[in-house]
């Protein structure tokens, strides 16, 4: 018989428990939360990574990495005795059929547009918050709050224009953003034909005005950014190592060749993709 989810996870606790007791892992007992930070983001972004490109083995390796980071800072929290693992996860459960009635709900119906079910996953936290005795999310929060500022600022420009859209806040048509776009363009084209130097200020002001209403752009065409962005960043390395292994194997060292060459080899590393 299979061994349960629930059997592993508690094999893993346990695992963690070990390594922080008395007598455990030195590295994982001097760890804190704020040290774990950096080991958090390193797995989120191998987590994507392997989204991205990696097979399902690389994917299931790095989901179980994740998720020892989770464990790893309940571990701590429960040490401090703030909260446990099982805290956590009964919370998310909790959460999650609360704020799902048209699931779990007495009257449950999958008729709703997941537009809809945000609304409602709004209302049904605007009601928690009243019936916790806690002010309404407007006098403690503005709708854009919650957006964390750890995020990649691609992504967060991203959720930043979601936010705002909730609210009716939003270009109407995908063309809309196009021209907002081309403004922007247009003043980062007056900078750059003003030759300006030193003071780069009012170029750096322009240039991430362009890049935010590029974030637009992708959000109303449905396209995650950064997703977008890390596949154009490989789609650029996997041609420009291509076009330098061609100039080596003629025994001619990148630096030497002229624009023009490079330029003649890209074409041909196009070609033969296509």
């Amino acid at each position: 018989m299979a061994e349960t989810a629930g059997a592993s996870f508690d094999k893993l606790v346990a695992i963690m428990q070990a390594l922080r007791a008395p007598g455990g892992c030195a590295w994982d007992r001097e760890q804190t939360l704020a040290s774990l930070r950096p080991y958090v983001l390193e797995e989120t972004y191998e987590v994507l990574e392997a989204i991205e490109w990696g097979t399902a083995d690389n994917l299931r390796e790095e989901l179980g990495d994740f998720l020892f980071e989770a464990v790893f800072l309940a571990q701590i929290s429960a040490e401090q005795g703030t909260f446990t693992i099982t805290d956590a996860i009964n919370g998310i459960c909790e959460k999650l059929v609360r704020r799902h009635p048209h699931v779990f709900g007495p009257t449950a119906s999958d008729a709703l547009t997941s537009g809809q079910v945000l609304e409602q996953w709004e209302s049904i936290k605007a009601r928690e918050r009243a019936a916790a005795g806690l002010p309404a999310k407007s006098a403690t929060k503005t709708t854009l709050s919650g957006v964390p500022r750890t995020l990649p600022s691609l992504l967060r420009a991203y959720q930043i224009g979601e936010r705002a859209a909730r609210v009716g806040f939003d270009w109407a048509r995908a063309d809309d953003v196009l021209d907002k776009i081309e403004e922007e363009v247009a003043e980062v084209r007056v900078e750059v034909e003003s030759g300006a130097t030193g003071d780069l200020s009012r170029a750096e002001e322009e240039m991430g005005d362009l890049l935010f209403a590029i974030a637009h752009l992708s959000r109303k065409l449905g396209i995650e950014p950064e997703g977008a962005l890390r596949r154009a960043n490989e789609k650029f390395t996997a041609r420009f190592d291509a076009l330098e292994r061609a100039f080596l194997d003629r025994g001619q060292p990148l630096d030497t060749a002229t624009l023009e060459e490079m330029e003649a080899e890209w074409e041909r590393v196009k070609a033969t993709e296509a």
